[in-house]
């Protein structure tokens, strides 16, 4: 590890001052803390509406795009899939038929 990661944990508080690992410790209490500090279920709830209020969602444009997309893969690869399977299964009877 180099000085510079070493300052970057340092500021984030993943290592000590000396160099030592605050991981183990920082896990720990944060399992402690889990243990002993349960959500109740409106509070579970509220957290959830809090984070995925944060998410970037897409716009409809993209969504309809991405859609689109998806769906001529996936009949492309069906048809690719299927039609080789069919060659294949065309190409074995003709070699077992002679």
């Amino acid at each position: 590890m180099n000085r510079e990661q070493k300052r970057m944990m340092q500021r984030k508080g993943q290592v000590g001052a000396e160099g030592a690992s605050n991981r183990r410790a920082a896990a720990t209490e944060g399992a402690a803390r889990r243990r002993n500090q349960r959500a109740t279920p409106p509070e579970f709830f509220r957290q959830v509406r809090e984070e995925l209020r944060q998410v970037a969602w897409p716009t409809r444009p993209e969504t309809i795009n991405y859609t689109s997309i998806v769906t001529f893969v996936l009949i492309f690869m069906t048809s690719l899939i299927f039609g080789l399977g069919l060659g294949f299964s065309k190409f074995v009877t003709f070699l077992f038929t002679k």
